[in-house]
């Protein structure tokens, strides 16, 4: 047996878990409990270049910073409520007496403004869990957080990279930074609070045996999908499950208030994409409108339709929006009153007569790769991913930093929504990206606090 393979077998201690653009939680001891606190505010924060949300979360982050403990530890978590309406804290999965479980109104009172409340409880779990507001309409808003407990004895065979990664969704009108979580659609897919190409990938020496835990607290289920590896599937949110029932695969079904772990050995070196497999998800500020009306210039697009038609949800009108000859104003529009759909044909030439021009033709054919056929306009369906990826372009520079050094010129263009890398690199590529990242963070350190995530002043 190797070196290297007996220290994945035996190692003595577990091994951290990196919440990729999420801190960690720190704490205090108090004659061997673990004091925690947690601030429920508003948060103000950047989720990708040039699109900063106002959410709800903890401590200056949504999701809020990673909990790290050991099973058997004790535990106080005093919560504070910034929120300008009462909340409550509920610790997903565990067992504990009830009157910590946070119930509002059920196991204890909701949590008034300015008011705290403190929970304490001994731990005798392990696994991926997580912690989240018990008001529902406050979830979406996206206040949840991981809470992982790390097992006595380390798991066999144990890992060499730990990662978490948190899914959420937000339904967010044009010019506006506040979601909607009345929504039931969303255009923005974030991996601990970012969308891509802005989530910060995964780093992997070549060899490396990786376990990444995946928490879902939304409105959607995600296929969670990794390229070029095999994983297993190794825990859930209730905790490990017995290496007889692992089942090997390369996509994995998070749905709502699950977690998954998978592990895999890290044996193909590259960058390889890990992302939600629902088309729509791997998007941002997806809008409805299709065809001809993605080619309009300015004048040519009605405006002030109804949200739900925006949204491209049904209003009881039959094949609308989803008839051949119907499409919502401006995608998603802040109309108040108006109910109808506008006239705009998904087809190549709308309401013009055959063979006429498409407006803004001109405009499509600068599509940031290039590609686009003279004669596009005339094919039924057009355009598709050339439209998304347009009004994308690549961004390489205003997402630049070491976790991202050496992708192909262009990269960005291609990721976005849930969709991130796992970067599987050979021993000299992956030493030179640590050492920048080090060297980053204690720039960082040094520099004013605050950066992409910091609380909202109130």
């Amino acid at each position: 047996m190797s070196g290297k393979r007996f220290s994945r077998e035996f190692k003595a201690a577990n091994t951290p878990v990196q919440t990729p653009d999420v801190p960690d939680l720190p704490f205090t001891l108090d004659n061997g409990t673990k004091v925690f606190h947690l601030i429920a505010e508003p948060v103000k924060q950047r989720i990708a270049p040039g699109k900063t949300l106002i959410l709800w979360g903890f401590n200056g982050s949504a999701p809020g910073p990673t909990i790290q403990v050991n099973q058997g530890d004790r535990v106080r978590i005093i919560l504070e409520n910034h929120l300008p309406e009462p909340t409550s804290m509920h610790w997903h999965g565990f067992e504990i007496p009830n009157d910590v479980d946070g119930g509002p109104g059920v196991s204890q009172p909701p949590i008034k403004p300015g008011e705290r409340y403190v929970y304490e409880f001994a731990l005798h779990q392990a696994g991926t869990y997580f912690y989240h507001s018990h008001m529902a309409m406050q979830e979406m808003m996206g206040m949840l957080g991981a809470f992982i407990m790390h097992p006595k004895e380390p798991h066999r065979p144990a890992v060499d990279k730990d990662f978490v990664i948190l899914l959420q969704e937000y339904a967010v009108l044009p010019n506006n930074v506040v979601p909607n979580s009345m929504n039931m659609e969303f255009n923005w897919l974030t991996m601990n609070g970012k969308v891509g190409p802005a989530i910060t990938p995964l780093i992997v020496r070549l060899g490396d045996r990786v376990r990444i835990r995946l928490i879902n607290l939304g409105m959607d289920h995600h296929p969670i999908h990794l390229h070029g590896h095999t994983f297993q599937v190794t825990g859930t949110e209730g905790g490990r499950i017995p290496e007889t029932a692992w089942c090997p695969g390369n996509t994995v079904l998070v749905g709502v208030a699950q977690a998954r772990d998978i592990e895999f050995a890290a044996n193909n070196p590259g960058s390889w994409m890990l992302h939600c497999h629902l088309p729509h998800h791997m998007m941002n500020q997806m809008s409805s409108n299709v065809g001809a009306m993605t080619r309009a210039q300015r004048g040519h697009m009605p405006a002030g339709v109804s949200m739900e038609n925006g949204m491209g949800m049904l209003n009881g009108e039959p094949g609308v929006p989803t008839g051949v000859d119907y499409g919502p104003s401006l995608g998603r529009g802040t109309g108040v009153g108006s109910t109808n759909d506008q006239p705009a044909s998904n087809g190549p030439f709308g309401k013009q007569s055959p063979g006429a021009d498409m407006p803004g033709r001109q405009g499509m054919q600068m599509n940031s790769h290039g590609d686009i056929a003279p004669n596009a306009d005339s094919v039924p369906g057009f355009p598709q991913d050339a439209y998304m990826e347009t009004a994308t372009m690549a961004i390489d520079t205003m997402v630049e930093k070491p976790e991202n050094y050496g992708l192909p010129a262009g990269w960005s263009g291609f990721m976005q929504g849930m969709m991130t890398f796992v970067r599987v690199l050979p021993p000299d590529r992956y030493d030179d990206i640590m050492r920048s990242i080090q060297q980053a963070e204690k720039q960082s350190m040094l520099s004013m606090p605050g950066g992409d995530m910091h609380d909202m002043k109130h």
